[in-house]
């Protein structure tokens, strides 16, 4: 008989979702996932997995071995919160003031649990290994570089890599799996202006940083509008303005900050030589300098076509082939990137939105939640996923 992957995520559906609000009201930031990184360990440590700690800072490691030879795969969750009040009036709301899950990563965490767990049951029937990662700092975009650099992608080194963000763009019941660009790649640049400070009321005498700062904004939005293709697709945007502190006086400096993003590696070249090059020269011809800095954040998420086909057959399996999205794309970024760089991986989104129920709010809101039917989905597809992709036998053990 084979696997009922949905059955066998809902069978741990209260345990999910008892570890989910348990998450929540305890929510950690970037590189503070200590408590979360505990109950992980502890919980793959229980299941007779390999664990390692403190990977990427305060990341974890759990190898899932089969016994049998096969491929290895990368299976990532992550842990981390943002920074944001919580507006919510439920019984699991935040107990931490100004922190909050806001994105859904205690669904994540409690997702790979559950995977890792309904895998463990059954891998007498895989074939090679699984390497569960549930990494730290997603949200300002290291997390998953430290656990790089700490050799989460050696010893083994995965043969493919997959994961999944419940999103509440689509609603619960759907999933979205896009081969091909499916987040952007997210750059910082950051600039200074420096001209010449003085009297408000004589600008003659100065050389005004900020009237070429209002002159590099408008024509930072021709980057998109006139150089980049058409058909192609890319966002600069500018964060923070900050120069002066007084009505009237004229500062010696502005600062400017801002993200561009883009899926191809041609794209962000372009973007990044426009930008430097109107930056520098609107400066000087309003008598200014300018220094330009850029930064990459993340990759762009851009999805194996074979791999994605395959899940999204695996998804239409479990939700039904027209609850299947095959274009979902987002200029939102992701640092799973840099654990499919030069892998054939799949990051794909579980709808978790129910306005009926009031959960709808975005990613990043304080009113932000979703419904916990997107865990069982989530923790089905993803389980099925991995044993298509390990070689999942017709008559596995009990």
């Amino acid at each position: 008989m084979e696997i009922d992957f949905y059955q066998q995520a809902t069978l741990l559906r209260p345990a999910m979702v008892e570890r989910r609000q348990d998450f929540h009201r305890h929510p950690e930031l970037a590189f503070e996932e200590v408590r979360t990184a505990g109950i992980v360990a502890a919980r793959l440590l229980e299941l007779g997995l390999e664990v390692q700690t403190g990977v990427g800072k305060t990341g974890v490691v759990g190898l899932l071995e089969t016994g049998q030879p096969g491929p290895t795969l990368l299976v990532r969750a992550d842990m981390d919160a943002l920074p944001i009040q919580e507006a919510n009036e439920t019984g699991y709301v935040s107990q931490t003031p100004g922190k909050m899950h806001a994105c859904g990563h205690d669904g994540h965490t409690s997702i790979g649990l559950a995977v890792a767990e309904i895998l463990s049951k059954h891998k007498d029937a895989l074939r090679g290994r699984v390497k569960f990662v549930f990494q730290p700092a997603e949200e300002i975009g290291e997390g998953a570089s430290a656990m790089v650099k700490d050799g989460v992608l050696e010893n083994p080194r995965p043969d493919y890599t997959i994961g999944l963000h419940l999103w509440n763009d689509l609603p619960v019941g759907k999933v979205a799996v896009t081969p091909g660009p499916a987040m952007a790649a997210s750059d910082i640049w950051e600039c200074v202006i420096t001209g010449h400070g003085g009297h408000g009321a004589a600008p003659h005498q100065t050389r005004d940083p900020i009237v070429a700062t209002a002159q590099i904004i408008n024509a930072l939005q021709t980057i998109v509008s006139r150089n980049v293709h058409p058909l192609d697709t890319a966002v600069v945007s500018v964060g923070t303005i900050k120069g002066g502190d007084v009505f009237n006086v004229i500062p010696a400096c502005v600062e400017m900050t801002g993200t561009v993003r883009t899926y191809k590696k041609d794209t962000k070249r372009l973007v990044h030589e426009r930008l430097t090059t109107l930056i520098e020269g609107i400066a000087a011809a309003c008598q200014c300098d300018a220094s330009v800095e850029i930064a990459e954040m993340t990759l762009a998420v851009d999805n194996d076509r074979e791999l994605s086909e395959q899940i999204a057959a695996i998804a239409a399996d479990i939700v039904g082939n027209a609850n299947v999205v095959r274009d979902e794309r987002t200029m939102g970024a992701e640092d799973v990137s840099f654990l499919m760089e030069d892998i054939p991986g799949c990051y794909f989104f579980i709808g978790s939105s129910n306005p009926a129920r009031d959960l709808h709010y975005p990613h990043h809101n304080p009113r932000f939640d979703f419904d916990e039917e997107a865990l069982v989905i989530g923790a089905a597809v993803l389980a099925k996923a991995a044993a298509s992709i390990l070689g999942v036998d017709a008559q596995p053990s009990d």
